[in-house]
């Protein structure tokens, strides 16, 4: 049976669509370019509660969307409203951009001037070609728009573009910094949530999706063509491209949210409501609504979306948004759910990344460490850790040598022998990294909600002053604590994550809920970044690709491979580890050289304390070498690196 979409076939083109509820969907086809309604035409119900059509003459762009009727009872679960155009699920390519307006909301009033049209499009599938990533690399998190909208080698049409990530300023710049693979945040067409325009805002983030498969003509108006393009620049200079996908909610929020897709297809296939309350909408995401991740008709439209991305845009991989709701049911979260594992079985994906976020709100949402081992997962337990280590929280020392060794505690469940962790300090979610040592609490005010949105808690510190500071001493403590931030997750064992931005010491002034700042707060300061900063991360991530040690995922054992050293050098005692004023750790790791291929050592001391500490090297100062750091005396509030001979 055709699936869900358009098909270009020699006799026209054919047009399925799913709702089990309507008792009526037409098809509406629009002149080339958007323009007026050419035909409105009734579809064919099916067996299996699609409807059809075929349309001779159709043809490739043109536009096209759908209305259905049916009974209007929200009480019930049913929106369906004639006057409103409904976007394709499976829609690959749009006109424009959603924008929001209360009509979209209002029973009985017409939406076709507001909503986008979907185009017919032929697509040409990318011969298919392994991951570029792998495991233990280093993941730039990247916000197409903020990354690239104030970089001045840019050409301006093309700022805040797809096609910009694959300009030659900023793939030298990904290179020079050891990125592996970007993670793009949402591009896939979004609207704004409905209080936003009243304040002047609009969302920045994507992650408030409406079509899977549609890309956001803002970003990426050359649609799927641009996007496969942009990832063959980056193929080329190995660098791999993971999409950051949210199947958890839509757009379409609340019960009193704008009805432009699913929702008036068919809201009681495509939305979880409580049993026995089909009026109620399962709130899991905080957003207003939840996907019906169990219902086959959406299980297959996710499949679909992530095939369509691996096949005509060659994407390496997927993070997952809040994805707990993929494998939830009336009964909870199941590593086992049906989407889930056929994720993991189907062919088309069997060697792509796939990236957990492993929390949401609802019940038992927090579910760190219990993906299926294909997953890797984003580990806010080790970022928290770090972030109390290096503000001085006490009882951290054995945490934070468990996150230097892949947080056994968490992902060596069923007898697992690899870490599945992404470790990262700042993400786009909370704090960037520079307001991180520069704020003890956030500043939102600018978002319009009176500072209640965002995290509260955030293991921030401020150095003495809230907010920024012409005071030397405080910016240079500011970026010691950076600097040692940054070089603690790069000794981590597992997946590393960089918010892109950070390492050049990128601001929100305090703002860490910022996803509606499309301005100058969010937009990357490429003429004032810190040159230092940058020199520190390419440092680091030097040393990262340069020892295998780093890019191993199995867990650390004892003896040769690992010791955890007191300042003396002597192996830590358990007084050292239950000393809640130690502020010093080293570990001595046994590896690969890939410079020369000979086995070697290397030292990695973390020093949290103010003052300067004389780390005894084993063996002796003369057998080692400093990569990192000013000698032998461990500066305070810094990490240093030495390199041995393996003998």
């Amino acid at each position: 049976m055709p699936k869900p979409g358009v098909a270009i076939t020699p006799q026209g083109v054919d047009f399925t669509i799913f709702s089990r509820n309507a008792s009526k969907v037409e098809l509406c086809l629009f002149a080339d370019r958007g323009g007026h309604e050419i035909c409105r035409l009734p579809m064919d119900r099916q067996d299996d509660h699609t409807w059809r059509i075929n349309v001779k003459g159709a043809h490739a762009g043109m536009h096209y969307g759908y209305r259905a009727h049916g009974i209007y009872a929200p009480e019930h679960g049913q929106w369906y409203d004639p006057s409103k155009l409904l976007v394709d699920p499976y829609a690959v390519v749009l006109d424009r951009p959603f924008t929001y307006s209360p009509d979209l909301s209002t029973y009985g009033t017409e939406t076709e001037d507001l909503v986008p049209k979907s185009v017919i499009t032929t697509l040409e599938p990318i011969a298919h070609q392994p991951a570029r990533f792998q495991e233990g690399g280093l993941v730039y998190e990247v916000n197409v728009r903020a990354l690239t909208m104030r970089h001045p080698a840019i050409p301006e049409a093309e700022r805040g573009t797809i096609k910009a990530l694959a300009h030659p300023a900023i793939i030298a710049h990904l290179k020079r910094i050891g990125v592996t693979a970007v993670e793009l945040m949402p591009i896939t067409a979004w609207i704004d949530e409905r209080h936003l325009p009243p304040l002047g805002l609009r969302n920045s983030w994507g992650y408030n999706p409406i079509a899977m498969m549609a890309l956001e003509p803002r970003l990426c108006p050359g649609g799927i063509t641009e996007l496969a393009e942009t990832v063959a620049a980056l193929h080329a200079e190995n660098i791999g491209v993971i999409l950051d996908l949210v199947f958890n909610h839509t757009g379409e929020s609340d019960q009193l949210g704008a009805t432009v897709s699913m929702r008036g297809l068919d809201s009681l296939t495509y939305y979880r409501a409580p049993e026995g309350h089909p009026g109620l909408l399962v709130n899991d995401t905080g957003t207003g609504n939840t996907l019906a991740c169990d219902n086959p008709v959406v299980r297959e439209l996710v499949l679909d979306t992530l095939r369509h991305f691996a096949t005509f845009a060659g994407i390496d991989g997927f993070r997952f948004d809040l994805a707990p709701i993929m494998g939830r049911d009336i009964r909870g979260f199941s590593a086992n759910a049906q989407l889930i594992t056929d994720m993991i079985e189907d062919p088309v994906l069997a060697d792509r990344i796939l990236i957990a976020e492993p929390w949401d709100i609802g019940y038992g949402g927090y579910q760190l460490g219990n993906f299926p081992d294909r997953f890797l997962e984003w580990n806010d337990w080790a970022r928290d850790t770090l972030r109390m280590f290096w503000r001085g929280d006490g009882r951290k020392i054995g945490d934070l040598a468990t996150v230097l060794a892949g947080s056994s505690q968490i992902f060596q469940k069923n007898g697992s022998t690899r870490t599945r962790t992404v470790n990262f300090v700042a993400a786009h979610d909370g704090f960037t990294l520079r307001d991180l040592v520069s704020f003890e609490h956030k500043h939102n005010d600018l978002n319009g909600e009176h500072n209640r949105d965002g995290h509260n808690e955030n293991y921030s510190w401020n150095n003495g002053v809230e907010g920024e500071s012409e005071d030397l001493v405080t910016q240079k403590r500011r970026f010691a604590d950076v600097k040692a931030l940054l070089a603690t997750l790069f000794a981590t064992r597992g997946t590393v994550m960089l918010m892109a931005g950070d390492e050049f010491g990128r601001t929100q002034q305090g703002n860490n809920n910022a996803y509606a700042q499309d301005n100058e707060l969010t937009w990357l300061d490429w003429p004032h970044a810190d040159e230092d900063l940058i020199a520190h991360v390419a440092a680091l991530s030097a040393i990262r690709n340069r020892f295998a040690v780093f890019s191993e995922t199995h867990f650390f054992g004892e003896g040769d491979e690992v010791t955890w050293l007191s300042p003396r050098g002597e192996p830590m005692e358990i007084p050292d580890w239950e000393d809640t004023s130690n502020g010093f750790l080293a570990m001595l790791l046994g590896t690969t050289d890939r410079e020369n291929g000979a086995p070697c050592r290397l030292a990695i001391a973390f020093n949290r304390t103010e003052e300067s500490r004389r780390f005894a090297l084993p063996g002796g100062a003369k057998k080692w070498k400093t990569l990192l750091g000013s000698g032998l005396t461990v500066d305070g509030r810094s990490v240093a690196v030495f390199l041995g001979s393996g003998d």
